[in-house]
């Protein structure tokens, strides 16, 4: 029996899966947590790493890491980390990226060229960011990093390398073409740092202290994609500390809005995605603010009628991305004496998350993505009331797979990929899933909209 492992460096933890290489069984798994915050000390990772891959790494054949996208590590001449990643939830750098767009002539230039408007979570803008903020760091960065590079690195690439999963979320990447656009980079650091190559998406590139050979890796996203073993007609929905909506491609998006990022995936293809800030966390919070758990937080919400008794949450909590109002903070509407239940806050939060990513799914439909089904994966997406509430947002099919790591699994299918060298990843088994279906609910949607489109203003105040 052949074994490999798979990474996954999330903003929250690392966690690790062993598999057969032959199907996908898993046979061991560990985690580690994360510091909290929007920026971390890379060190923080690879010590979780270590933990969390202690009595597993040494048993696989082959490791690929896949880590949260966006992040930025800046390193010095020596290879020495400057200061701590910006990770994708930093949105300090908003300005940047609206300055970045009009140097170079608008949004349609960067959804033509890079596949996707740079917003606050793209490296490219905290790149601006840095040399705004801390001139004396940017004049010492002389290279350039994702989470995911870096710890690919320091477990043995033989030289920096990325994919071009990861690297199309930079915003210095040209998705279509494959390469990098290092005027780009150069124009937002102010000097032109030294960029990972992109290896191929089932190439070896290097080998660690065990002995396994170490894969490309990828972005976090294109890993779940790939251990999902998403199909055409499928969109992934994956309500974890953010939430995206995300479906395989054959062609690049272009959506000069800037809310559907043409990224590419980890097989060669494209995986047009849609990003928000808030998911999980606002579930957790209103878990909190009544005084339960998120079990208690899914129970009250299955107990409450459709629509809250009149109660409407906007999640916007932390600012969102989608659509793009940084300044944004959470509004509740609709409350009286008689519906300010737990039950009703319960209920309001979960469609209020649903809805907002029903909007971002709606988002794809415009680039070729065709919806027959949606798949809910992430560790918010284990709540009955996600998903029993999801049909009638989704106004579809809703199927949820079995939990498991799909980050980390994904990871570990291009570990097995790069293991047999052969032209397509291991056909592994797809993952046993549940079937949902309700009528759809078009006017929670619509008032959803309405309390969405009536707060704009209040974000610029």
């Amino acid at each position: 029996m052949t074994l490999v492992a798979g990474i996954d460096s999330s903003t929250q933890s690392t966690k690790v899966v062993l598999c057969q290489a032959e199907d996908g069984t898993v046979v061991g798994t560990g985690s580690a947590p994360h510091p909290a915050g929007t920026e971390c000390d890379p060190q923080a990772w690879w010590a979780a790493l270590e933990q969390a891959g202690s009595g597993l790494l040494d048993r696989a054949a082959a490791v690929a890491v896949a880590g949260q996208q966006h992040g930025m590590l800046v390193l010095d001449a020596d290879g020495a980390v400057i200061r701590p990643a910006l990770l994708w939830n930093d949105l300090r750098s908003s300005a940047a990226a609206a300055d970045l767009v009009a140097e170079f002539g608008g949004a349609q230039w960067w959804a033509e060229q890079t596949g996707s408007v740079p917003r606050a979570s793209f490296t490219v803008s905290k790149l601006r960011w840095l040399v705004q903020h801390e001139p004396v760091n940017a004049r010492r960065v002389a290279r350039v990093m994702l989470p995911h590079d870096w710890l690919t690195w320091r477990l043995g690439a033989a030289d920096p390398v990325t994919d071009r999963g990861d690297a199309s979320g930079t915003g210095y990447f040209a998705t279509s073409a494959g390469c990098w656009l290092p005027y780009v980079a150069k124009a937002a650091l102010g000097h032109e740092p030294l960029l990972p190559r992109v290896a191929g998406p089932s190439e070896i590139v290097g080998e660690t202290e065990h002995g396994a050979l170490l894969a490309a890796g990828t972005g976090d996203n294109m890993a779940a994609a790939l251990g999902l073993g998403l199909a055409p007609g499928e969109v992934a929905v994956s309500i974890g500390t953010s939430g995206t909506a995300f479906a395989v491609s054959r062609a690049p998006a272009v959506d000069p809005s800037g809310a559907v990022a043409g990224f590419a995936d980890a097989t060669g293809r494209f995986l047009p995605l849609v990003c928000t800030v808030n998911a999980g966390l606002v579930l957790s919070a209103v878990a909190t603010m009544t005084g339960t758990d998120l079990a208690g937080l899914s129970q009250r919400a299955l107990s409450a009628e459709p629509g809250a008794g009149g109660v409407s949450l906007l999640p916007y909590f932390d600012g969102e991305r989608t659509p793009d109002r940084p300044l944004a903070t959470g509004a509740m509407a609709g409350l009286t004496t008689t519906n300010a239940t737990p039950q009703n806050l319960a209920r309001a939060a979960v469609e209020a998350v649903l809805a907002s990513l029903a909007d971002a799914a709606d988002l794809l439909a415009a680039h070729g993505v065709e919806r027959r089904r949606v798949l809910l994966i992430g560790g918010a997406a284990r709540s009955q009331a996600v998903r029993k509430l999801a049909p009638g947002m989704f106004g579809q099919e809703v199927l949820a797979p079995e939990a498991q790591e799909y980050v980390a699994l994904g990871a570990a299918r291009q570990a097995a990929w790069a293991l047999t060298g052969t032209p397509e990843p291991p056909a592994w088994p797809r993952p046993a899933s549940e079937t949902y279906r309700g009528a759809p609910q078009p006017h929670l949607r619509e008032r959803y909209a309405a309390l969405r489109d009536a707060t704009m203003p209040l974000d610029t105040l």
